[in-house]
């Protein structure tokens, strides 16, 4: 799938620190759906065919919207979402940067996605945005990187 070897090529040539990700069970997918409160992004990475790569050697850094998250987006727009692959690719993997990295490595400024387009990340008054989403809960380690749990879907 070209959509995989891209994601896998960029995160090949990504510069991050990789932090050790030994002591995680389960890839990024697993952990997502052991959580419970990423059901439509699971759903989302299904219907767009990425479970294969994020269940791959990664390492990626996803910025994971919640359900509620997702429930800010009207239904309407939401299902055309969900039946439009190619957008569902381009808005999913604009939640996804190469590497591990970790809360304590975030720094503010660009930062590139496996979308190909970069996002903003800012640090004010402890508080971390990804573009106009506010991180509430981070360095959740995977086998194969860390989920960084988002508030609002990022549109590209």
């Amino acid at each position: 799938m070209a959509v995989s070897r891209s994601l896998r090529a960029l995160c090949a040539g990504a510069v991050f620190a990789v932090s050790s990700l030994a002591s995680a069970a389960g890839d990024i997918v697993d952990t997502a759906v052991s959580a419970g409160s990423f059901k439509t992004l699971v759903a989302a990475v299904q219907a767009a065919g990425l479970v294969d790569t994020l269940k791959g050697p990664g390492p990626f850094t996803v910025f994971a919207p919640t359900d509620a998250a997702f429930a800010k987006i009207p239904k309407a727009q939401l299902d055309a979402l969900l039946a439009d692959k190619a957008k569902l690719v381009a808005v999913l993997t604009y939640h996804v940067v190469p590497g591990a990295v970790m809360a304590k490595d975030v720094k503010a400024g660009a930062a590139p996605t496996a979308n190909g387009k970069p996002l903003n990340i800012t640090t004010a008054g402890g508080n971390v945005m990804v573009d106009q989403s506010k991180v509430v809960k981070t360095d959740i380690v995977a086998s194969n990187g860390v989920i960084h749990v988002i508030d609002t879907v990022m549109l590209p």
